[in-house]
């Protein structure tokens, strides 16, 4: 949490605690920044459905869809070689 102060009536000011929200996702393989995920504070993530949490793919949140399609046509060519 972070500290702030912000001024209240009768030309006072209170420090008030800002929580902060989560970095950005990105992608295990190659850092790139992972579209779909929220970027919201841990207790607001939480009272999101699972669904709207992370993208329904495979191997959604975690990796980006680029990297996605090389892990499968990768897996793909070792079954069948």
């Amino acid at each position: 949490m972070r500290k702030m102060k912000r001024r209240v009536p009768g030309s006072r000011t209170k420090l008030v605690y800002k929580r902060e929200k989560t970095g950005i996702h990105r992608c295990a393989n190659c850092g790139r920044e992972l579209h779909g995920m929220k970027k919201l504070t841990a207790s607001q993530i939480r009272k999101l459905s699972k669904s709207e949490r992370r993208p329904t793919r495979p191997y959604g949140g975690y990796l980006c869809g680029e990297c996605t399609r090389e892990l499968f046509k990768d897996r793909a060519r070792k079954q069948f070689s």
